[in-house]
């Protein structure tokens, strides 16, 4: 199957020639965090373990790091402690650059004991950038191939699991074409916790563009399946005929009832730099 996924928001990415869903790699990277790790700081000998299965620990007074991060790709480089103090001091300015040949670069940032009291929550949409807030904006979007002026977005957003539950980060993805809500699509709907989320978050995206160009909107095997307004006409009809009411409670089209209740308010809210209420507060 041939298909192109457009970017029409954010970075253009590098994917597999056999499968667009799966991106390898991306040229414009944010350097989140920089540090340094050295013998002796906690969960030292956990952190290089990846290292040592490589036959790579090659430093023993300890390592330079520099986090990378795409919308959809993540890499974590590893140097000296010399280069990357000196990347610090001169990138005051926030243009300096680094040599990748005089380390070694993983793909993703790494995880698991040491890793995980090490790397802070961070965020794709970060304030000090001059974002809404951490954690709350666009991440990136697609344009749908089977349905002109559609997109399929991915988006950090503040929501809740349960209406009594706190609200937290949350990423997911929302195609315009067929206005699924993934609160009601399970496995969809991810606690925002880092780069892996926001990637397989954007490798949904694709893949429900992909669903749509193999099996068409609105069939069976496909994922891309608009209710056209069934479940709000079945509500409204009720509503009616039970407790008495002369007019809809609720828009009888899912795109109506989207750009008033559901995700695509969240979206033209993110859009205009507005912070939207907590979903499903």
């Amino acid at each position: 199957m041939s298909i192109t996924i457009t970017n029409t928001y954010g970075t253009a990415h590098n994917v597999s020639e056999t499968n667009p869903a799966h991106v390898t790699s991306c040229d414009y990277y944010r350097l989140p965090l920089v540090g340094t790790i050295a013998p002796g700081n906690p969960g030292y000998d956990d952190m290089v373990e990846m290292l040592k299965d490589n036959g790579q620990d090659t430093r023993p007074e300890g390592y330079g790091l520099i986090f990378l991060e795409s919308e959809e790709f993540s890499a974590t480089y590893f140097g000296s402690i010399e280069q990357i103090e000196k990347y610090k001091r001169d990138n005051v300015d926030g243009k300096a650059t680094f040599d990748a040949q005089q380390g070694v670069m993983y793909a993703r940032w790494p995880h698991g004991k040491g890793w995980d009291d090490f790397l802070p929550r961070v965020f794709w949409n970060v304030k000090a950038r001059g974002a809404i807030a951490d954690g709350v904006g666009l991440v990136t979007a697609f344009a749908h191939t089977e349905v002109p002026g559609a997109e399929v977005i991915v988006y950090e957003f503040e929501g809740k699991w349960t209406r009594d539950s706190d609200p937290t980060q949350m990423i997911t993805y929302h195609c315009t074409a067929c206005h699924m809500d993934t609160f009601h699509d399970s496995g969809h709907l991810h606690e925002n916790t880092g780069p892996d989320r926001r990637r397989w978050a954007a490798r949904q995206a694709r893949q429900h563009i992909v669903s749509a160009h193999r099996h068409g909107v609105g069939d069976k095997n496909s994922s891309c399946r608009p209710n056209g307004g069934e479940m709000l006409r079945a509500v409204n009809a009720v509503a009616k005929d039970r407790l008495g009411m002369t007019s809809n409670p609720l828009p009888d089209t899912d795109d109506a009832y989207c750009a008033t209740k559901g995700p695509c308010s969240i979206i033209r809210e993110l859009r205009a730099g507005v912070r939207p209420p907590v979903y499903r507060a």
